[in-house]
């Protein structure tokens, strides 16, 4: 029986035994692996960053000047199969404390003997290529361990005997120095420069201002051209107004003249047309009047007749009309009168009247034409005594 064992991408697992007395190794990063028990044997190693600080005190330089000098290095153990291994030979069973005490002695180690080949001036100005010369060196030795320096950098260089800041007070009066001679130097350029500037600035003015003068006359000549130009123009423009103007007078002075012929043509044609409208007026239009006058006479005459006529039948008629009633009007009252006369005689006569009736009363007409009432009405107009005998 046995057991899955895991791991993670930080750490190492290295499974050792098996089997049979099985000398095989199983290295696993960021995975797992399986462990029988009891005859299987597991450990971790840490892949993460180591920080180390290594301190080399009182070390002297190639000159024998004693410093002290503080780096701070990066280092990891390395995932490659072989180095792994190799680096779990080194440091497997060990903490993180007893792998950072033997890196960190190494490196202070070689550390110190670079020092040795190098003066103050290098160490203190270079340090950048200081701490790749450690790194170069260590690099080999820390690296058949199975360790990487990832970066190394000198964090501080000091010394106790102030050689450093006298190197820094000479270096400072140094550059104090140069500054001075560069002031001085910068402020000769300048003065230099500056006359220099002030020549070409007045040779930029002379050159400008004869330029601007070469620019001005020609400007004025220019302008001088323009101006007799301008003016020869203004010579043609007044000489061709002006003759405008005079073909102006002259086409005015026509057009009097055609409006004056006009007005005596128009005046002729009036006279012409008043004559024409006389000799119409005499020839046609007044012949026309009188006959029009006439033939509205003879319809006022005929209408006048036509009326006349009229009123005179409707006259006639009435008149007719009248004495046909007053005839009528006499023809039954002498009627009446008649009736009441015979009335009167039958009332008298009995007998005799009543043969009477009757012989008038049989059809005289046969043996002699009856006269007319209208002729008995004039017979009794022209004989009022014939009416009691009737």
């Amino acid at each position: 029986m046995g057991s899955c064992l895991t791991v993670g991408p930080n750490e190492a697992l290295v499974v050792s035994g098996g089997c049979c007395g099985s000398d095989i190794k199983t290295y696993v990063v960021g995975g797992w692996s399986w462990a029988w028990w009891l005859i299987s044997d597991a450990q971790r190693l840490s892949l993460e960053i180591m920080t180390l600080q290594p301190r080399c005190e009182d070390v002297e330089t190639a000159e024998g000047v004693a410093i002290t000098v503080t780096g701070v290095a990066q280092v990891k153990v390395m995932t490659e199969q072989d180095l792994l291994a190799v680096a779990c030979e080194q440091f497997l069973g060990k903490s993180v404390m007893e792998i950072k005490g033997v890196l960190l002695q190494t490196l202070e180690g070689h550390l110190r003997s670079i020092l040795g080949t190098l003066t103050v001036e290098q160490i203190y100005q270079d340090r950048d290529q200081f701490a790749k010369l450690v790194r170069d060196v260590a690099a080999p030795d820390v690296g058949r361990m199975g360790i990487e320096i990832l970066s190394f950098t000198i964090k501080d260089v000091y010394d106790k005997l102030d050689y450093l800041s006298s190197l820094g007070k000479t270096q400072i009066a140094a550059v104090q120095r140069d500054a001075d001679i560069g002031v001085a130097e910068a402020e000769r350029d300048a003065g230099i420069r500056e006359a220099e500037c002030k020549k070409e600035m007045m040779d930029v003015k002379f050159k400008a201002d004869t330029k601007m003068a070469d620019s001005k006359r020609e400007l004025e000549l220019q302008k001088a051209s323009f101006n007799q130009e301008v003016n020869k123009a203004e010579a043609q423009l007044a000489y061709e107004l002006q003759a405008a103007k005079e073909q102006q007078k002259i086409r005015l002075e026509e057009i009097e003249i055609q409006v004056v012929q006009r007005k005596k043509e128009i005046t002729i044609e009036e006279k012409e047309i008043d004559r024409t409208d006389k000799e119409l007026i005499a020839t046609v239009k007044r012949p026309a009047e009188a006959e029009a006058y006439k033939m509205q006479q003879l319809a006022e005459g005929e209408k006048l007749k036509k009326v006349l006529i009229a009123q005179a039948e409707a006259e006639k008629i009435k008149k007719v009309g009248e004495a046909e009633a007053s005839s009528i009007e006499a023809v039954g009252k002498a009627e009446a009168e008649k009736m009441r006369l015979k009335a009167e005689a039958y009332e008298q006569y009995g007998d005799a009247a009543k043969t009477a009736l009757v012989l008038e009363a049989l059809p005289k007409h046969c043996c002699q034409p009856q006269p007319s009432a209208e002729s008995k009405h004039r017979l009794l107009l022209d004989f009022p005594s014939c009416a009691k005998l009737t």
